[in-house]
């Protein structure tokens, strides 16, 4: 219930009363000789940031949390952000924050080659999500913020702060897909455990520079992508080039993190760190509204590639292959095999739970 505003104020009083209350404040502060951020503003903490992501994707989903920091931080720290292979290759991020050649990452476990046993459940983990929304959950109520902790606790230099929801997993192509056989011999750029789990349909996944996926599948090395869903095949150019969207996706949404040299952790001030924390809870919920929003659009309003899809027969096949596939991960180590039951208790309470959270 909202509060009443006392009869006497007018909410133009109210904020003229806060001003001058402020004001007040502000001088007593400037006459003592101790004008705030006087000293950061000369001498700031500065992070260099890389992200997996190209540039015209990183206009979304990381460079206006990272503008906002940098103005929210007041002078108190600044931090540069780098796009995919600016500084280093993205399978060397890793080791490059963990030398402190950079400070701080934004990406997937697996492409960024991450040294832990639940990597493999970075970026695409097939058919473990329906929806965007499914991740934070996952990790928010079904254990995986105390998994990814404990597991990065025990490597050296590195601090793993937050995983989010990116978009689906889709397969974009220059020829059409139709049929489970027709991805055999597909040359596809694709994250790794999306495009291990693939290649027993005979896609062969490529890994080459972000920048040059575009010009890869215009002369022919590439067939297509397996990255991403249809806003971001749409924003970095890729529908371009591509002829046709597979409509079966591989999983709901993409599982990505923020990393931090220890180091580099360490010397920001409590304050600051939460304000990290909350720029990135903000660039959370923004990509969850442009990725749900821009994925219905684009099905539906995108003129630049044909819808296939693969019969529900040959699809429920797939899908029923995917067991086979979590019990291989859930065997790398005990971990991971808390990982895979995990999502198997989800699955099952959003099963039971039908309509809206599953409709099948």
């Amino acid at each position: 219930m909202k509060e009443s505003r006392p009869p006497q104020k007018t909410p133009s009083s109210s904020r003229r009363d806060f001003i001058k209350k402020a004001g007040t404040g502000m001088a007593g502060v400037l006459a003592a000789g101790t004008a705030p951020y006087a000293f950061s503003q000369s001498d700031p903490i500065k992070w260099r940031l890389q992200t997996y992501s190209g540039a015209p994707l990183g206009a979304h989903v990381i460079l206006p949390q990272i503008e906002a920091f940098n103005i929210a931080a007041h002078g108190q720290m600044e931090i540069e952000l780098y796009y995919a292979d600016q500084l280093v290759a993205t399978d060397e991020l890793f080791r490059a924050m963990q030398n402190g050649t950079i400070d701080a990452v934004q990406s997937d476990d697996a492409t960024m080659a991450s040294p832990v046993d639940i990597s493999v459940f970075g970026g695409y983990f097939p058919f473990s999500t329906r929806y965007s929304l499914d991740m934070p959950v996952l990790f928010k109520y079904y254990g995986l913020n105390e998994i990814w902790a404990e597991a990065y606790g025990e490597v050296d230099g590195v601090e793993w702060i937050s995983a989010g929801a990116w978009d689906p997993c889709h397969i974009f192509t220059k020829d059409p897909i139709h049929s489970v056989a027709d991805m055999n011999g597909k040359r596809v750029f694709g994250v790794p455990t999306a495009g291990r789990f693939l290649s027993r349909y005979g896609l062969v996944p490529v890994t080459l520079p972000w920048d040059d996926i575009e010009v890869a599948i215009q002369t022919g090395e590439l067939d297509g992508v397996a990255w991403c869903g249809f806003t971001e095949a749409y924003e970095v150019g890729w529908a371009d080039v591509c002829n046709y969207a597979l409509l079966n996706n591989v999983t709901g949404a993409w599982c990505g993190s923020y990393f931090a040299n220890t180091n580099s952790w360490n010397k920001v001030p409590p304050h600051l760190q939460e304000l990290f924390r909350l720029s990135i809870d903000s660039s959370h919920y923004y990509r969850q509204v442009w990725y749900w929003g821009g994925e219905a659009d684009l099905r539906v309003n995108g003129d630049k590639m044909e819808l296939t899809t693969i019969p529900a027969e040959e699809w429920d096949q797939v899908v029923k292959d995917s067991e086979e596939f979590w019990d291989e991960l859930a065997s790398i180590s005990p971990r991971t095999a808390k990982v895979v039951q995990a999502y198997k208790d989800y699955s099952a309470v959003m099963q039971k739970a039908g309509v809206p959270y599953r409709y099948s």
